[in-house]
């Protein structure tokens, strides 16, 4: 039997636990998810502890991973081809991160225009306080 969700596929470019939350279920539901992450530094791991290290394996079960920085040209080269194949982007920066980054809403659509883009960010994309870091799932 098929899953719900089977060929779709899923961007996720998060970095903490509600949006990795919901691409997880995602997952679960037979999407094929792949995480683009920050490639790490020496100080990420060596902060990294048992208990983080089992929350991050657990919402990021099902999901393949790759490792873009995209503060650098390159990493965005690889972004805008990437997207060109997915369904869905779900990403959690503060509003305007994602332009800086060559991620935003109009960039990526351009390249593919049926793409399904989510913005998880704690008090929405305007606003006197959308630029506050900020997450609710506790």
């Amino acid at each position: 039997m098929a899953s719900p969700l089977e060929g779709i596929k899923i961007l996720e470019l998060i970095r903490v636990a509600p949006g990795a939350f919901c691409t997880m279920m995602l997952a679960d539901m037979g999407a094929e998810v792949l995480k683009v992450e920050t490639p790490p530094t020496e100080a990420v791991v060596d902060a990294e502890t048992e208990a983080r290290r089992a929350a991050f394996s657990f919402v990021n079960r099902n999901k393949r991973s790759m490792a873009l920085n995209l503060k650098h040209p390159a990493g965005q080269d690889i972004l805008h081809q990437i997207v060109q194949d997915a369904d869905v982007l779900v990403e959690g920066f503060r509003p305007g991160v994602m332009a800086r980054l060559g991620g935003d809403y109009e960039t990526l659509s351009n390249l593919n225009p049926r793409l399904i883009y989510c913005s998880l960010s704690g008090f929405g994309q305007d606003g006197p306080y959308q630029h506050y870091p900020a997450h609710d799932i506790n």
